[in-house]
Order: structure tokens, then C-alpha cells, then sequence
């Protein structure tokens, strides 16, 4: 596996981002890309609260923990950091690794997409759509969440 492509994001006013980079993992899983593989890899790299599914077709992110999503199966373009942000094509096999606060919305996806999501042990995600009227608020509750122990991916130090 390379190095993570690392994107940073400015808050626009409704999305508030962080200063802490979304890493994307291209080809996280080269071989035996599925569900189970993805789920084992990120709790075995103490990463909880897993589940399947999509990417939400709407704006949106989380003020109370950081993300991580798998692609399992399919592909799909997610807009990432708002509207101002960028959109990129992840695929089966890659992993993003999605900082509490950053934006992130489904552009378009294939009929086989599936996506295995998780948060670090201890932090539930709340799901916030860029309101400007909570965005002082969001901004402080970005700010307590907690580094997670261990990269999602590689199981190493992460953001520090």
C-alpha cells in the first residue's frame, strides 16, 4: 500500500472541516476486497461501532467522532469538504479516513456500491447537514473529539 493522499479542507461558513487532513487510501485492500475484510482491518486496529451501507446523497458530517468508510464492493464519487471541496472516485479496496467535521456527499455511485463505516472506539457519530445557525456550536464540539489511538488503515499513528 502507498502513503495516503492527504486533502484539507477550509471551513466555508456551514461546513466547518478541520485542520486535520482526510486521508484517502488508494487500494487499502488489494486482494480478498469485502465486507468481513474491511470490518476485521478496522477493529482490529480498534475502530468499533461498524456498520454497511452507502454514502448519503446529501451534504453532511459528523461533530462528534471521526470516520472511516470502506469500499467493499462497487465505486462512488464523493464530493469531499462541501461544496467548494473536491470530488474524487474511490473504488473497491480503497478506505477514506474522514476527520470529524469534514463534509462528504455521494455524486453518483454504481448499483453495487457497498461501503463499511466505523467510528474509533468510544465516539458515536451524530449527522449534521452544514446548518450556519449551529456552526459556532459544531466548531465546539469538533474540537473535543478526541484523537483516535490507531489508523483505521495501517494501525499506526495517526494525526499527531
Amino acid at each position: 500500500m502507498t502513503e495516503p493522499e492527504t486533502f484539507h479542507f477550509a471551513d466555508d461558513g456551514a461546513i466547518p472541516n478541520s485542520p486535520l487532513p482526510l486521508l484517502l487510501y488508494r487500494g487499502a485492500l488489494p486482494e480478498a476486497v469485502n465486507a468481513a475484510a474491511f470490518e476485521k482491518l478496522f477493529a482490529g486496529h480498534g475502530w468499533g461501532g461498524l456498520w454497511r451501507d452507502g454514502i448519503y446523497a446529501f451534504h453532511h458530517f459528523h461533530s462528534t467522532a471521526h470516520e472511516v468508510l470502506g469500499i467493499a464492493a462497487g465505486r462512488v464519487r464523493v464530493r469531499l469538504g462541501g461544496p467548494a471541496g473536491q470530488s474524487v472516485e474511490v473504488r473497491a479496496g480503497d478506505a477514506v479516513v474522514i476527520p470529524a467535521g469534514v463534509g462528504h456527499l455521494n455524486e453518483g455511485a454504481s448499483a453495487d456500491l457497498l461501503v463499511v463505516g466505523g467510528y474509533p472506539k468510544g465516539q458515536r457519530a451524530d449527522l449534521r447537514r452544514g446548518d450556519p445557525a449551529e456552526h459556532d456550536r459544531m466548531l465546539r464540539n469538533i474540537a473535543t473529539v478526541p484523537l483516535p489511538a490507531r489508523d483505521p488503515v495501517t494501525g499506526g499513528v495517526i494525526w499527531r
